[in-house]
């Protein structure tokens, strides 16, 4: 279905929110890499970064119905809400923490699925 107008615009703003996301997941590992390994004062902008970022799932969802994005793009937006809010259950349940760095690859990993769905969505013909 080629898109055209206000679709095409907001086909394109998902890609680039989804785009932000996977460079976001990147930098909140390394932040907590950089609090375990270098300095633990640093690990309270781990915790804030999280504020930053968590929602961006949402807004893409969002943006998916605005678009009229394919179901599978809302799909996976809310799966990445999912999996944010189980990260936030890992680090608050005791004992569950070691389930904190595994949903983190899984959201990475979502995470450039959805850029690439996205990509094809926005630019392909």
């Amino acid at each position: 279905m080629e898109k055209s107008g206000r679709f095409l615009f907001w086909s394109k703003a998902f890609f680039y929110l989804a785009g932000l996301f996977v460079v976001s997941v990147a930098v909140q590992v390394f932040l907590a890499g950089f609090a375990i390994f270098i300095d633990p004062v640093k690990w309270q902008t781990h915790v804030i970064f999280v504020r930053v970022i968590e929602f961006l799932p949402i807004i893409m969802l969002v943006i998916s119905f605005m678009g009229k994005l394919p179901t599978i793009l809302r799909w996976l937006s809310l799966g990445l809400f999912v999996l944010i809010m189980l990260m936030y259950a890992t680090a608050h349940i005791p004992n569950a923490g070691a389930f904190h760095p595994v949903i983190a690859l899984i959201m990475f990993w979502l995470s450039t699925v959805v850029v690439q769905k996205a990509w094809q969505t926005a630019y392909k013909k």
